[in-house]
């Protein structure tokens, strides 16, 4: 069983510094594990590329009998915005969540709440151990980062989907609600994870 969290309906403001561009996000209420998904050790998963994490919110949703959230077919994915199932967060939910609603750059002091470059020992640490936000959602910032569903700029980057939060290896100035990331879905590395997302039913 995950441990959720109901997030309020809310808005959130985005931006993009290579383009140039800035946008807002009205939110519905959604549900956000209190963790990055982790296995037996409580560590978090790492080396997961995009069409794994999909999976396994597949996966996931049917050890819990929960109808899924995606459509698997070769390469494309769809996604059921309406399903309860298990699936990953859009990055307004994730940056919405990180923050707590608020245009804050971080929830609390770097050494309270993440494990980055200068605390970490080079290794992803046990989920759970830095302070939670105000929301209650640990390590959502450092350690490791968290794929997100959306696509980053179709028009010149393709298929390639964002990450947010940073990892265990970054450096102070990477660890940021706004900092973004992009890489091709097939991309796996020690220090790239996910966090389960739910939308709320009504």
């Amino acid at each position: 069983m995950q441990s959720m969290v109901d997030i309020p309906a809310g808005t959130i403001a985005l931006r993009d510094d290579r383009l140039g561009t800035r946008w807002q996000v009205d939110l519905s209420a959604f549900r956000l594990a209190r963790y990055p998904l982790t296995g037996a050790d409580d560590v978090p998963l790492t080396g997961v590329s995009w069409y794994d994490a999909i999976a396994l919110c597949n996966q996931l949703s049917d050890d819990a009998g929960l109808p899924s959230a995606y459509v698997i077919d070769g390469s494309e994915v769809s996604w059921d915005a309406g399903s309860p199932g298990y699936r990953l967060p859009t990055e307004a939910e994730w940056q919405y969540a990180c923050t707590t609603g608020t245009p804050a750059y971080r929830y609390g002091p770097l050494d309270d709440i993440a494990w980055y470059a200068d605390n970490s020992s080079g290794r992803v640490q046990t989920a759970g151990l830095k302070a939670p936000n105000a929301w209650g959602l640990h390590d959502m910032l450092g350690n490791v980062w968290e794929w997100c569903w959306d696509l980053y700029d179709p028009a010149t980057y393709g298929s390639y989907r964002i990450f947010r939060g940073a990892g265990f290896a970054d450096p102070e100035r990477s660890i940021g609600s706004t900092v973004r990331r992009r890489s091709h879905p097939t991309f796996a590395i020690e220090d790239l994870g996910l966090r389960l997302a739910q939308s709320v039913q009504f």
